[in-house]
């Protein structure tokens, strides 16, 4: 009976709140659609929002501590759930995006006639599963948390019926990600096959002293497809292909979702299995990264430089292929990790960039659900003398662009460039640096010329949005786009704090 009795795993309710409460809220919604009458359907939506809010309160009893749950027994160290700060630092990024997407979405939902239990239940399930991932020690526990993100996701991005943009959106988004989750699967199980376990820190001891040159060049093939695997979670080039036509097809809100959340589950997932479970072969992955980072910017910059103002949707494709050029600098301090001595700088400045780039990014995708209400072909000419309409909103859109271009009053844009390139020279990649240099400069021209047009007086009628320019902006966005400038202005205002908290997160 003590035999039986020392097998069972201890479990720690606290430090697994976060996520446990944000599956049960989309239990709750998904129970309670039916029952409520059509009129009351909208009360669904701040039930999730009020649900995800209740979620990222629970980090706050985690802050202080360094919890561990479902250990083995007799190795302690040999977790599949920790919840230490690099594990808060994402879930707040993932709880308050979600928290975000769930304000823009309370109007779109009703606007675009989407089914609201279905909806909100997709939303809560892929939030919970993204909580799940950067808190996930094995790589069972992080391949589930992956795909329980992003099965949702698919079901979102396909959810406006009769929609061909978004029929087509949800089936290119899924035929890429099962060949991504294939691909890593076929890695994990090669990996397992050369370790014999599971578990990060196990598999890193393993890793680093292989008895058979047969088990290493096993290992050496897990470790580069299970990258290729996270290359298409990341969206980098050049397995970014699914992007832009997402973000079109998806309902506004998923594809901000999509942009922030959907990032930084990709990224935690790779932090962790290269830094925690395969330091050893830092030599195959460091340069594998630094190639993808390169590759990466400059192609989303250029396609992003090349976008027509007049196309329709070129607003949400300058968006899209800015957030693949994202992914390129954010790719810049993991290889950075595979050179440095210290990889918790490298990660840390990761972590900051992504914190900024969230928050900025949201605000700008609030902006576009605005003007898409007066302007459904969201154009970028649509957005000339937004200034002279909505002055408030136009300015909240500059600063958004500016912060991410890098530019002052945008302080925290420069200052997580600055911390990315600074990674890139510490490690010794110099090149890497001074293609993130030319990428800067290129993304700067488009930013600003989104920017110099939100002043510009319109030249032609046809030119200005149809319906009232005047009409009052709902609650739920409001709420959002001003939480996103109050989030950016702070951030702008003391980034410092940002790095200073962010660095050393992970070791």
């Amino acid at each position: 009976m003590s035999q039986v009795t020392s097998l069972v795993q201890s479990v720690d309710w606290v430090a697994i709140a976060p996520p446990t409460l944000t599956a049960a809220v989309a239990l709750v919604v998904l129970v309670a659609d039916l029952f409520l009458p059509a009129a009351r359907k909208p009360l669904l939506g701040w039930l999730a929002t009020a649900g995800l809010a209740a979620s990222a309160l629970l980090l706050l009893p985690l802050v202080d501590g360094h919890r561990r749950t479902f250990c083995l027994t007799g190795t302690p160290e040999a977790c599949s759930y920790v919840a230490d700060r690099f594990t808060l630092i994402v879930q707040f990024l993932v709880l308050a995006g979600a928290l975000l997407t769930a304000l823009l979405s309370i109007d779109a939902v009703k606007d675009h006639d989407l089914p609201a239990g279905e909806y909100w239940f997709l939303l809560l399930s892929s939030a919970a599963g993204a909580a799940l991932l950067p808190a996930s020690r094995d790589l069972a526990t992080l391949v589930i948390a992956l795909e329980v993100a992003s099965l949702p996701a698919f079901a979102l991005v396909g959810l406006r019926r009769g929609d061909r943009l978004s029929s087509e959106a949800a089936l290119k988004f899924f035929l890429s990600s099962v060949a991504a989750t294939a691909v890593m699967l076929l890695g994990v199980s090669f990996v397992y096959a050369a370790t014999g376990s599971l578990h990060l820190s196990r598999v890193a001891h393993a890793l680093a002293a292989l008895p058979d040159p047969r088990l290493a060049t096993l290992a050496s093939a897990g470790v580069a497809l299970t990258l290729v695997g996270f290359a298409f979670k990341t969206a980098a080039a050049p397995f970014h292909f699914w992007v832009p036509d997402t973000y079109v097809g998806a309902p506004l809100p998923i594809a901000a979702y999509l942009s922030v959340v959907g990032k930084a589950v990709g990224f935690s997932g790779l932090i962790l299995v290269t830094v925690q479970g395969f330091p050893a072969y830092a030599d195959v992955w460091g340069p594998a990264l630094a190639v993808l980072a390169a590759l990466t910017m400059t192609v989303g910059n250029v396609a992003a430089l090349r976008q027509d103002p007049a196309r329709t949707h070129s607003a949400i494709r300058l968006l899209a292929w800015s957030s693949v050029g994202q992914a390129g600098y954010l790719l810049v301090p993991i290889a950075a990790a595979g050179y440095a001595h210290d990889p918790a700088h490298a990660v840390g400045a990761t972590v900051a960039y992504a914190l900024m780039y969230a928050a900025v990014n949201l605000g700008a995708f609030a902006v576009a659900a605005l003007v898409a209400r007066t302007s459904p072909a969201n154009r970028l000419v649509d957005y000339r003398g937004l200034y002279h309409r909505r002055p408030l909103v136009a300015l909240a859109l500059g600063f958004f662009l500016l912060c991410l271009a890098g530019l002052p009053p945008g302080i925290i844009g420069l200052f997580a460039k600055v911390t990315v390139f600074s990674a890139a020279v510490d490690a010794g990649l110099g090149w890497l640096a001074v293609v993130m240099a030319v990428n800067v400069v290129i993304a700067l021209y488009y930013y600003l010329q989104w920017t110099a047009l939100l002043f510009r007086p319109a030249q032609a009628p046809a030119e200005e949005p149809a319906g009232p320019s005047r009409a009052p902006i709902p609650a739920a966005l409001t709420t959002a786009l001003a939480l996103a400038a109050v989030l950016g202005v702070a951030l702008s205002g003391a980034p410092q704090l940002v790095l200073r908290f962010a660095v050393g997160a992970l070791l």
